[in-house]
């Protein structure tokens, strides 16, 4: 037979769980959002630097050609490392 002071313990160490754990998650869910705030920030800085080695080869940014050849360029780059890390992650899990 439990006594009310250890069913009320038995409630606030469930409480306390509880609550550790939706602070992990918060602190997991900010680190996710800051982390793909810092990679859209270099994505643009990538897109601008790209954007001017173009404008520098072809000319204006209204030229389609050019603009057609930068999107297909820089897909193929997004592919490529999208690839290569989904490699590296899976040997650093052990992966084969």
């Amino acid at each position: 037979m439990t006594t009310i002071k250890s069913r009320e313990y038995i409630y606030a160490s469930k409480q306390l769980k509880e609550d550790q754990e939706m602070k992990a998650e918060i602190l997991d869910k900010i680190a996710t959002l800051l982390t793909v705030a810092f990679g859209l920030v270099a994505a643009l800085a990538w897109n601008g630097a790209i954007m001017a080695i173009f404008l520098a080869i072809f000319g204006t940014a209204e030229n389609i050609t050019a603009m057609l050849v930068y999107a297909v360029v820089v897909t193929i780059i997004a592919v490529l490392v999208t690839i290569w890390l989904a490699r590296v992650a899976k040997r650093a899990k052990g992966e084969s």
